[in-house]
């Protein structure tokens, strides 16, 4: 007769993921983890998550679920319609997770989302359907060191990718003619937006979607118990035949993305408490010299100026946020130019300007330069306000980091 131990009279949630020899689910639970896009792919990745035992995630996606996203997403039901994906994706986590803190953010990742949101993070999975949001996320995680895994899906075909910070190749590097054309075509050359990035209307199923997502939480999985990944490499999946292969990606020495902070300050103040011309002065203290820089995370599109009228607008808006036809002047229809910032150096008109008031997203970096020595700072008193309750769970102090990888 066969005797049952008392461990395994007494399972608990993850009994029998703990029987796979190198699990550790005290690992899973502790990884913060980012999830950048709650469409098909996203809401596949969320389940998994929360079936694995993440209990700490926060979801980002901009959009309202649609009656057509009920058939290729798990957590939503005919009464989510017109709700945002990311707090119906989030009150499906829990529900799942009891016990978990999930918090949402609807925003554009690209001009709403501090660069503070992925330095909080140890894992980013994105499952997105465009490249401006990828480029931004590849380039985010660098320069703060993180890893971030992408999914991509097409009818019943996709790919999931593996992006190491410090390990070319990276997302950048896979960019050719075509995407930098499709890239560009968003923008004027005054950087204004000429057209929206269509989202949420490739033609998927709600098997590939399973698939992808499985993979990618896998190699997030794998990432947190220091195990080997697709890291630079791709894993294909064709699903007419069902075969599947990895593809190697190639570096591109020239690949802007490679970049990574050397050293970043959380600051104990919010945004609202701090002007331009107060964190250059500690930034002037910290680096010994009164010569520094404080440069932006992105463009700010600072005003509009009509050639004719010379009448100004004043903005502070990301560039890229701003649609073309606002550019035209309102008394005499000419179109205005485009006053751009990306720096502060100690001009009079910005120095008294709350960071805040810029237009950037709260939670963001603000990069000091003097020479070749640089130091970012994060006001992270804007925590609560960016991460809900998740906050708490992070170091509020004004401490150095130094950025690492799980």
């Amino acid at each position: 007769m066969t005797r049952i131990s008392e461990d395994e009279l007494h399972e608990d949630r993850f009994s029998r993921l703990r029987l796979i020899s190198w699990w550790d689910q005290e690992k899973i639970a502790k990884c913060r983890l980012l999830v950048i896009g709650a469409g098909a792919l996203g809401n596949e990745i969320l389940k998994n998550a929360a079936l694995l035992g993440f209990t700490q995630v926060v979801v980002v996606d901009l959009d309202r679920i649609e009656e057509s996203n009920l058939s290729r997403a798990v957590l939503y039901r005919n009464e989510d319609v017109g709700k945002f994906k990311a707090d119906a994706a989030a009150s499906a986590y829990r529900s799942m997770a009891v016990g978990a803190c999930v918090h949402p953010i609807v925003a554009n990742v690209v001009h709403g989302c501090g660069l503070g949101l992925f330095e909080w993070s140890d894992i980013i999975i994105a499952g997105l359907d465009n490249r401006e949001a990828r480029l931004w996320i590849n380039r985010s995680a660098w320069k703060v060191n993180r890893p971030w895994i992408d999914g991509a899906i097409e009818g019943i075909n996709g790919v999931a990718r593996v992006f190491l910070p410090g390990t070319p190749p990276c997302y950048e590097c896979t960019l050719g003619e075509v995407d930098w054309a499709l890239l560009q075509k968003r923008m004027s050359c005054n950087l204004l937006m000429l057209e929206p990035t269509v989202e949420g209307k490739i033609p998927t199923t709600p098997t590939i979607s399973s698939i992808i997502a499985g993979i990618q939480v896998q190699e997030a999985v794998k990432l947190i118990h220091g195990m080997p990944t697709l890291a630079s490499k791709g894993y294909v999946f064709e699903g007419m035949n069902h075969s599947s292969y990895t593809v190697e990606y190639t570096e591109n020495p020239d690949c802007m993305s490679h970049y990574t902070l050397p050293q970043i300050v959380h600051l104990k103040e919010t945004s609202a408490e701090l002007t331009l011309e107060a964190l250059r002065q500690r930034a002037q203290s910290d680096l010994e010299s009164p010569d520094v820089v404080i440069e932006f995370s992105r463009d700010i599109v600072q005003k509009f100026v009509c050639p004719a009228c010379k009448e100004e607008e004043k903005l502070y808006r990301p560039v890229g946020s701003v649609a073309f036809e606002r550019a035209k002047c309102a008394r005499d229809g000419q179109l205005r130019t485009v006053t751009a910032l990306h720096s502060y150096s100690g001009e009079e008109e910005l120095g008294s300007r709350r960071l805040d008031t810029l237009g950037l997203p709260l939670f963001d970096l603000f990069t000091a330069r003097s020479g070749d020595r640089e130091i970012a700072y994060l006001p992270f008193g804007d925590a609560p306000q960016v991460l809900g309750k998740l906050a708490t769970k992070a170091q509020a102090d004004a401490v150095e980091v130094t950025p690492s990888t799980i």
